[in-house]
């Protein structure tokens, strides 16, 4: 008997685990026809594109971001694809007050809410925790308190509706990453507030939906953003004093993923750190400054831990 069950409980899983990954999706375009919807963050990169889809699957759409003439283009842009309507409301998320009035403009132009997509962010830097917990305070005030403040607001009309809540975060709240401490705090405090939410709605069968969107680094509009951030001395520096030199051109700051979302690597490569190349341009720094150099440092992280070595010698 104890034999039979090392091998069928095992078979089963192996059984389930197919099932559920080999399901076919019962999603129809249709579902979102005449659905009442916000898309917060929607004036570029990922709010827009889903402004987009819900408008060509015959959505009314109420859509919200700061910049008011990019909110007027997309709204256009949402009429020409064939959105049942759609209008926008333009405004900072800093301001709770205003997180809550986006849901009651809702009420009144909509007539109620089918589904709330929470995607708007603020910026925030690219490089080592500068120890600024102002900007921590004002980045939890937009990534996370408006967050609560907007489903708060919406709960009674999803209630009514059995409508749905979609909180657009991230790998980095999930997992620590280096040089995104403010951004990663933010994204853990969603991952905790709407899974601990999700339970409560189960408890209390409350039909209301709510899916948490995982997603890595997008290269949308903002990448830009983190690109300059790479050229701040604070994202490669170290405790050498060549290092304090002013940064070349040529400065080099990667932030790559494997295929397998587990494991991700970051790569921060300083020339001064690393060695000149066998050929292509020569960068302005005497040889003075690069000689007794430590090698670069290569951290990996896999699964729930950095693991940081210098490269093998050769």
């Amino acid at each position: 008997m104890g034999r039979l069950q090392k091998i069928l409980i095992p078979f089963l899983g192996l059984v389930l685990a197919f099932w559920f990954y080999s399901a076919r999706e019962n999603f129809k375009p249709e579902m979102l026809k005449g659905k009442r919807v916000i898309v917060t963050g929607a004036s570029t990169g990922i709010g827009e594109q889903m402004a987009y889809h819900l408008a060509r699957m015959g959505s009314h759409i109420l859509i919200t971001a700061r910049t008011e003439a990019k909110l007027q283009k997309v709204v256009e842009r949402c009429l020409e694809l064939g959105a049942a309507s759609a209008r926008y409301v333009s405004g900072t998320m800093e301001d709770m007050a205003f997180a809550e009035h986006v849901v009651k403009e809702a009420e009144t132009l909509l007539g109620g809410l089918d589904m709330l997509i929470l995607n708007h962010v603020g910026t925030s830097y690219f490089g080592y925790f500068n120890g600024d917990v102002g900007h921590v305070r004002k980045l939890l005030e937009i990534n996370f308190l408006s967050y609560v403040a907007m489903t708060t607001s919406a709960l009674p009309m999803l209630k009514e509706s059995e409508g749905s809540i979609v909180v657009v975060s991230s790998m980095a709240g999930k997992v620590g990453f280096p040089f995104t401490v403010p951004y990663s705090a933010t994204k853990f405090a969603l991952d905790g507030f709407f899974s601990s939410l999700r339970q409560e709605f189960s408890i209390q069968s409350v039909n209301v939906s709510i899916t948490l969107c995982i997603l890595g680094f997008i290269d949308t509009g903002k990448i830009s953003a983190v690109r300059s951030s790479c050229e701040e001395p604070s994202v490669t520096s170290a405790a050498s004093p060549a290092l304090r030199l002013p940064l070349p051109p040529t400065l080099r700051c990667h932030l790559c993923f494997s295929s397998r979302p587990a494991v991700a690597r970051v790569h921060a490569k300083h020339p001064l750190l690393s060695p000149p190349p066998k050929s292509g341009p020569k960068t302005n720094f005497s040889p003075r400054a690069t000689q007794n150099q430590p090698p670069p440092v290569r951290c990996t992280f896999h699964w729930s831990k950095w693991k940081c070595r210098p490269p093998a010698s050769h």
